[in-house]
């Protein structure tokens, strides 16, 4: 993410921060480790029967994050935060648990997104750990800054592919999770019209936040590099 502020947490706060990123590589090494065993014995659940109350804890506990960039407790951009955590909660709150579970729990996107969303999380938060704690492996680094190249088009994928589930599932119940004209207020939400719009904002986010990740990985590898073109 891009550094917008330079103040450096006071010793309670990267206590709070360094508990937060190892809580959250914690509970999504478990998140991984439930889905390696759900393709091991697959036969008595459904990969999101056991992996949602995880997922439903640790994603939206990166709503946090949002208030940290707000506050400037971390040097992240508050705008850049907000969309990349809000996406994939919208995913969770707004696709997967609002349709059942014949819908987008059940659609390929499902392991796609977690898969790619478990893996990345696991290195960024622990990234982020070692960051705080002062000893960064060189093998992280270029894992933080290079295993994205792979993970986030699998789960964007993912992501999309539960959005069309949630689709399909909105256009053959069309008053499901939407108020419908003509009402008391005169307004109107539908639900279907919210899922296309999102799914259309992937469009220019996903290629804005994939190369804003490319000049980060330049920056972070080849710094050397990155400071000659600043001269």
């Amino acid at each position: 993410m891009a550094g917008t502020k330079s103040k450096k947490p006071s010793a309670l706060s990267k206590l709070y921060l360094a508990s937060y990123n190892l809580g959250q590589t914690l509970g999504w090494s478990y998140i991984l480790y439930l889905i390696i065993q759900y393709y091991i014995n697959p036969f008595h659940n459904t990969l999101w029967d056991k992996t949602q109350l995880p997922v439903i804890i640790f994603q939206n506990a990166a709503a946090l994050e949002i208030i940290h960039a707000a506050i400037g407790l971390v040097p992240s951009n508050v705008i850049t935060t907000t969309i990349q955590v809000w996406s994939r909660m919208m995913v969770v709150v707004g696709v997967i648990l609002a349709t059942p579970d014949t819908y987008a729990a059940a659609s390929p996107g499902l392991p796609l997104a977690l898969i790619a969303w478990s893996i990345t999380e696991i290195i960024r938060y622990f990234y982020y750990f070692t960051n705080l704690i002062g000893i960064t492996p060189h093998i992280l680094v270029w894992l933080r800054y290079t295993s994205f190249i792979i993970l986030y088009p699998i789960g964007v994928t993912g992501e999309l592919l539960c959005f069309y589930a949630a689709i399909q599932y909105s256009n053959a119940n069309p008053d499901s999770w939407s108020y419908i004209l003509p009402n008391k207020w005169n307004f109107t939400f539908s639900y279907l019209y919210v899922l296309i719009g999102v799914m259309l904002a992937y469009i220019p986010l996903f290629p804005h936040l994939y190369l804003h990740m490319f000049t980060q990985r330049r920056k972070m590898l080849n710094p050397n590099v990155s400071a000659k073109k600043a001269h």
